[in-house]
């Protein structure tokens, strides 16, 4: 017969076996789990590549858009310059002190002036007259002379002679600049001095 102990204990021992085994079976389920995480990562780094690639068209179609109004109004906006430059000449060419109608004939050519650039400025066609000191930058300068200077370092501008202007960015025309030469500035007049000073000389820095 059957009913005996060790029987009882022989399925009591199968019985436990079997769980066992059942919970090792169910650790085997975690693998579709990977799996959606896997897939929830692919999805996730599709988003952001999609959201970076519609930044960049969107980046591109602004720059495309920028171009072809710069090259649309390009020549108008040269033919502007000739007339923002006559003002500037004629409000350096009017006397410090002007009084009476002089002086109104001043203060309106000024104000004309301001009107064009502050229109210039609304249309992103930008002013470009670099001050003394400012680094030179050939994409908007260009160097009409170079000279020593003692004030100014070497490869810096000196003075502006005639603003250049800019349209969304595109050079319509380069600052004419004066650059100081290589070797200029205060630093270069100490080295002179001190070799000076070695030699045994005099140094004469207007020299």
């Amino acid at each position: 017969m059957n009913d005996t102990p060790e029987h009882d204990q022989e399925t009591e021992l199968d019985a436990d076996i079997g769980e066992t085994e059942g919970f090792e079976a169910g650790d085997d389920d975690l693998g579709p789990i990977d799996a959606l995480i896997a897939e929830r990562d692919q999805w996730k780094d599709r988003a952001l590549r999609a959201i970076a690639e519609s930044e960049n068209t969107k980046r591109r179609a602004e720059t495309q858009n920028n171009d072809a109004r710069a090259y649309a109004i390009q020549k108008f906006a040269r033919d502007l310059l000739g007339v923002a430059d006559n003002l500037e000449r004629a409000i350096q060419a009017a006397p410090a002190e002007a009084e009476g109608a002089a002086a109104g004939l001043v203060s309106g050519l000024e104000l004309t002036q301001k009107a064009l650039l502050q229109a210039f400025e609304t249309n992103n066609l930008k002013r470009v007259a670099p001050e003394a000191g400012e680094a030179f930058d050939p994409n908007l300068h260009q160097a009409m002379m170079e000279q020593p200077s003692e004030t100014v370092q070497g490869g810096q501008v000196i003075q502006t002679l005639q603003a250049g202007y800019a349209l969304f960015g595109r050079v319509v025309r380069p600052a004419m600049v004066v650059v100081a030469a290589r070797g200029s500035g205060a630093a270069a007049g100490a080295a002179a001095y001190a070799a000076a000073a070695q030699a045994g000389g005099n140094f004469d820095g207007k020299a």
